[in-house]
């Protein structure tokens, strides 16, 4: 093979950058949704803490994962090396706001503190929070390296084909059905040019071709303007937050929420090991060691300037690095998100460009990590990859359910108590052929459970029986 230079931008980067700043607009949109609407936290704690934390993340992140590719780039004399996409942590978003920061503003509330101390306060827990994450991954780079090479390839993407399909794919793959002049048309585009080869006049890529038709149809359907709120231009100058995270750490919020920060961590180290796997399956051999390093930096300099919410290596990598991506996309994404974040200027953004315009991109790269998964595995490893992939669809299922009973509950006002109404809810469901209890036991965390379940079938196959022992016990210890 003939030496190749790195090259720091090629045409590809272009798709790429697209798809990644897409991915990580959308977890922005989540976080001020869920800190103005559930949490009303004031717009100077969001726009003026939260979001330049989120920035530094982002950008310092980005920019460490681009070095890593160049570095990687020319030792290997491959130019086509594809960093490793990083963004927003998506379940520690959820995890942190329900079960850490509204039930410290709930309680505040309940002492009768004003609602911006109480705001302030479950901002500080959602900090200490997301240091404690950070700290997790950052020393869990120093021994996530034995146990990947002790579990399968096969389990491993079999995990992320799981989450993937139900997590990612399927809430796109609705919406596209819901919007179907928009969600079809751009999908059509993405399709023809990734997976058909075609190659578009002007010799722009198909994500750009994607995104304006479906803005364009968006604006003719009536879809756009989505309504999202305008925000004044403006510097947001990222500041440290030590002060806010010393009085999380007095106020006791880190032994308080431990048994939520340990899990969470986990569960991000774990699952940045395995989009690491994922990466070297398709040919890119990253130094696990000080990938997870970065990743766990990340999260930490994110809750030093102000942010709650921890970052990570995204699911995605064999995806971006077929649409073309190389580093350049790496450095415009944390640039971009960056700039976004620092002046308020996403929210132009979102009300230009609803999520349907651009979902196909994330769609087509939740197809792509599935068959990476079959392709990259040993042929006769397919079993466990698809109960890897069973699992994770599960699992998401089991987030539908729980959707549904609540949006149920918000229209009708049944009033619904699960501590209460458990049995009930069980009978109910069990009448319509559906095991609740188990549904919901599978979702408990599912990143450990696919894994484990893949891994110890891939043993069973390999027949060897002592490994199959040790991965069950070491599942048995987790469930406790």
């Amino acid at each position: 093979m003939t030496p190749q230079k790195p090259r720091l931008w090629v045409r590809g980067d272009i798709d790429g950058l697209f798809g990644l700043v897409l991915d990580n607009l959308i977890q922005v949109l989540v976080i001020v949704s869920l800190c103005r609407g559930l949490l009303e936290f004031p717009e100077t704690l969001v726009y003026g803490r939260i979001l330049p934390g989120v920035a530094i993340s982002l950008l310092l992140g980005n920019l460490f994962y681009a070095y890593l590719a160049y570095q990687l780039a020319k030792k290997t004399q491959v130019a086509s090396v594809c960093a490793l996409p990083y963004g927003i942590n998506t379940p520690s978003v959820f995890v942190y706001v329900f079960l850490v920061m509204l039930p410290v503003k709930l309680e505040a509330l309940g002492q009768g503190l004003s609602p911006d101390l109480a705001s302030e306060m479950a901002w500080q827990a959602g900090l200490v929070a997301c240091l404690g994450s950070g700290l997790i991954e950052f020393l869990g780079a120093f021994v996530v390296e034995p146990i990947r090479r002790a579990a399968p390839r096969a389990a491993l993407l079999a995990t992320l084909s799981g989450i993937a399909l139900g997590f990612i794919a399927l809430p796109f793959l609705y919406r596209m059905f819901a919007e179907p002049l928009v969600g079809f048309s751009s999908f059509a585009v993405i399709l023809i040019g990734y997976f058909g080869r075609v190659v578009f006049r002007g010799g722009l890529p198909a994500g750009f071709w994607a995104l304006v038709l479906g803005v364009g149809l968006s604006f003719v359907t009536g879809l756009a303007p989505t309504g999202q709120k305008i925000l004044e231009w403006g510097f947001y100058a990222p500041t440290l937050a030590f002060e806010g995270w010393q009085k999380a750490f007095s106020s006791g919020y880190f032994w308080q929420f431990l048994t939520v920060i340990i899990p969470v961590g986990a569960f991000n180290l774990v699952g940045s090991m395995q989009n690491i796997e994922s990466a070297e399956a398709s040919g890119d051999s990253y130094d696990a060691r000080k990938a997870l390093m970065i990743n766990g930096a990340g999260s930490f300099l994110a809750a030093v300037f102000g942010s709650c919410f921890p970052t990570t290596i995204y699911i995605g990598h064999p995806g971006w690095k077929a649409m073309g991506a190389r580093i350049g996309y790496s450095v415009g994404g944390g640039v971009v998100m960056a700039f976004l974040c620092l002046t308020g200027a996403f929210s132009y953004v979102a009300y230009a460009v609803p999520i349907e315009a651009g979902m196909a991109i994330v769609l087509w790269i939740g197809m792509v990590i599935t068959a990476h998964a079959f392709t990259c595995s040993e042929p006769r490893h397919a079993p466990a990859v698809v109960l890897g992939v069973m699992l994770g669809v599960g699992a998401f299922g089991a987030v539908m359910i729980k959707a549904g009973m609540r949006a149920v509950d918000q229209v009708l006002g049944f009033g619904l108590n699960w501590a209460n109404q458990k049995d009930a809810l069980l009978a109910a469901f069990a009448q319509q052929d559906i095991a609740l209890s188990g549904a919901f036991a599978l979702e408990q965390g599912i990143i450990f459970s696919a894994m484990i379940f893949s891994v110890v079938l891939v043993m069973i196959i390999e027949r060897r029986w002592m490994g199959a022992f040790f991965w069950c016990l070491a599942g048995a210890v987790l469930s406790l």
